[in-house]
């Protein structure tokens, strides 16, 4: 069984601020689905649930709309977006540009540790019993790949961007989970690119990552 895995997985440097706190738990409820896609955000309750004032939550929120997570309208407050398929089109679009670009600069750039610790994750991922694991353990392994790959590129802005359709992604991919009739594949991919990857490889990281943002797209338009 695997621990649990935050959507940012590493220890920050320093302390997190009231508000840094908050948009990370809230980003968290939404990308896994805990505050459906279209209901309206409580805030009341995320300050009561977060132990925060609403300041820090309200600024959370603010960046949470800017991620496209939650929508605002006058007179009305605040909603999760919709998990609109026809966005899953435009979302693998820039994927499929940018994570092999990832894929590739962390291939290429990567150091001996760095490389050492792509090998334990890809060690780790193979080990694991997908059919005993919930729906939320394997989305957050899924986002911690991701997000190791991305932080290994060494590419702040790249990292960022990819983070953000990353999200998007997994909610579209939370919400058709139970129909995936092969979801052992996908994470038998993740556990070869990571090796590619932590073997310098960069133009099989590439297609690798780009085969399977491709994957993704095909698997879940063949549910819907």
């Amino acid at each position: 069984m695997i621990g649990v895995v935050t959507v940012t997985p590493d220890a920050p440097s320093s302390p997190l601020s009231l508000s840094e706190q908050a948009y990370s738990a809230i980003q968290d409820k939404l990308i896994m689905l805990d505050i459906p896609p279209m209901s309206p955000i409580d805030e009341v309750g995320l300050v009561s649930s977060l132990g925060v004032g609403r300041t820090p939550v309200r600024e959370a929120l603010k960046r949470l709309e800017v991620d496209r997570l939650v929508v605002s309208y006058a007179r009305r407050g605040t909603f999760a977006t919709a998990v609109d398929i026809t966005d899953l089109a435009y979302i693998s679009e820039i994927r499929v540009q940018l994570e092999p670009l990832a894929a590739r600069r962390a291939a290429d750039a990567t150091g001996a540790e760095a490389r050492a610790e792509l090998r334990e994750l890809a060690d780790a991922t193979e080990a694991l019993d997908v059919p005993t694991l919930t729906r939320d353990e394997l989305m957050r392994w899924d986002l911690r790949v991701h997000r190791s790959i991305y932080r290994a590129a060494g590419n702040p802005h790249l990292e960022d961007t990819l983070v953000r359709y990353d999200n998007l992604a997994t909610r579209i991919f939370c919400l058709f989970l139970d129909r995936m009739p092969d979801f052992v594949s996908h994470v038998e991919e993740h556990a070869g690119l990571l090796r590619t990857i932590a073997d310098g490889d960069g133009d099989a990281a590439a297609r690798r990552a780009r085969q399977h943002v491709q994957g993704f797209e095909k698997a879940i338009r063949a549910v819907i």
